[in-house]
């Protein structure tokens, strides 16, 4: 595949996560248009702190709720510090469930709680699956001597 077809297919593809499926929204074109030849892993970089970060607030809410007594101050402060960090990254979907984890843990409801983590987990999954398909286009794009091409919604 020449590098025409790369851009294309990465341009596409970006348009589709946002466009269609709601898993990005503009925030994530804003932080890809910080990214320049200064420092042109800075969206990979974010983004994988979004993961690790992501990885251990998930880790952390799981523990919590499956205390004898919920702490829901402390859910809520986990799920309030991933609302952050995934509006941050433009990851809509994810933002979403926060919100609505928000409201369980307002509520202090451990079955919505439990309902909203694993949907969590299931929204995250999936938009971490479709941003490192996204980085492994750019390295291709990359790799074949081109750069990556900036969309617009």
């Amino acid at each position: 595949m020449d590098v025409n077809q790369l851009q294309k297919r990465f341009v596409d593809y970006t348009t589709t996560l946002v466009q269609e499926k709601g898993f990005l929204d503009d925030q994530f074109n804003q932080l890809q248009q910080l990214q320049d030849e200064s420092n042109p892993d800075f969206v990979f970089e974010v983004v994988s702190v979004f993961f690790e970060d992501t990885d251990r607030l998930l880790n952390e809410l799981g523990k919590t709720l499956d205390q004898q007594n919920v702490d829901f101050k402390k859910v809520d402060a986990h799920v309030h510090q991933l609302k952050g960090s995934s509006s941050s990254i433009g990851a809509q979907r994810v933002r979403n469930v926060c919100i609505a984890f928000r409201n369980c843990c307002e509520e202090q409801n451990i079955e919505g709680s439990l309902r909203c983590l694993q949907q969590l987990k299931h929204e995250y999954s999936l938009v971490k699956n479709k941003l490192e398909y996204l980085f492994r286009l750019e390295q291709q794009i990359l790799a074949a001597g081109g750069s990556i091409p900036t969309w617009n919604e």
